[in-house]
């Protein structure tokens, strides 16, 4: 089990992952808004321009690409981390017990509302496992 971004060995290795695959992504840029570059009242996250002579809805050469489902990612890579592993929030330590079967699957976030005193009796019951 991982906890907190920090590698817990069992024994004398770490834990892989079950299956490493590779991540291929199909774009790394992010969707910017259009004019979004011109106004600082237009924020960079991305939004559907709805005009009628908009350009970049009516995907003119040149201009800002849209989002569309062809950019999504495989169903098996998806959520993964660069370590093989998918992530999954832990706010108590029953949750912990719930990875000890999905081990080799997802690792263990502690979330950033967990106390100090909760987060080391998670940490200690991480060791354990």
């Amino acid at each position: 089990l991982f906890c907190s971004h920090q590698r817990i060995t069992m024994g004398l290795s770490t834990i892989k992952p079950l299956k490493k695959r590779t991540q291929v992504k199909k774009r790394y840029k992010k969707f910017i808004r259009h004019q979004s570059d011109r106004y600082v009242k237009v924020t960079q996250t991305w939004r559907k321009p709805k005009g009628i002579d908009n350009r970049v809805r009516r995907r003119f050469k040149g201009q800002f690409l849209m989002p569309s489902i062809g950019y999504g990612s495989n169903k098996k890579t998806r959520f993964l981390m660069p370590d093989g592993f998918k992530r999954f929030l832990v706010h108590n330590v029953a949750e912990l017990e719930v990875l000890l079967m999905q081990n080799r699957t997802y690792a263990a976030e502690i979330a950033h509302d967990v106390s100090s005193k909760k987060r080391k009796t998670i940490v200690e019951r991480a060791q354990q496992l």
